[in-house]
């Protein structure tokens, strides 16, 4: 007796949703599955979502964070910090950045390096950095790469990139957890990280 093969649309968005950072392919049956079962215009929303998602949204010439003006709301400020920037793996640490209250620039570098991975400082938005901080007028760079080899790496490599400029340079402190992500640690936590850091 022949095997019931999954229908062709049903097993691409299963492919599709398996693609995603932590979606394995149980959760991706799960979305797929959900939306089946659910009304017609919920998978509609969805696909409107994505599809704004990539029309209305690009990176900030500047910070090269995410938004939908360029320059994006943070670096159109001009009540922000002007000395003060601070280097993020990705966009959504500018988030967790935010909610301290810190008042600074930003520089998001979309990841960290990696050779295992095949990510190396072109890959990196390191040279960009690097450009800017030679004709804006920062005083201090603060490095909040996540607490991992590769963002301990990163960090070396990036304070080796900008000690020619005569920055001071300072690293998070030590509260973050080893291994953590910036975008699950506590305001608190981020808080003290922040004031506690200390010059490379």
């Amino acid at each position: 007796m022949p095997s019931l093969a999954t229908p062709k649309p049903v097993q691409r968005l299963i492919d599709e949703f398996s693609r995603l950072p932590g979606i394995g392919p149980k959760t991706a049956s799960r979305l797929t599955y959900f939306l089946l079962r659910g009304d017609g215009q919920q998978p509609r929303d969805l696909a409107q979502a994505l599809v704004e998602l990539k029309e209305r949204t690009r990176f900030c010439t500047t910070c090269f964070n995410i938004t939908e003006s360029d320059p994006c709301p943070v670096c159109a400020d001009s009540s922000r910090a002007q000395g003060l920037l601070c280097v993020v793996e990705e966009p959504l640490d500018v988030l967790a950045i935010e909610r301290t209250g810190y008042r600074g620039r930003y520089h998001v570098l979309h990841g960290v390096l990696s050779p295992v991975e095949g990510v190396g400082p072109e890959d990196l938005r390191i040279r960009e950095l690097v450009a800017r901080a030679r004709r804006e007028p920062f005083t201090e760079v603060i490095l909040a790469t996540n607490i991992s080899l590769e963002g301990e790496a990163t960090a070396m490599y990036v304070q080796k990139q900008l000690a020619p400029l005569g920055l001071k340079v300072t690293r998070l402190a030590r509260g973050l957890p080893v291994g953590g992500d910036l975008e699950y640690a506590d305001e608190t936590t981020l808080a003290r990280a922040l004031e506690g850091r200390s010059e490379m």
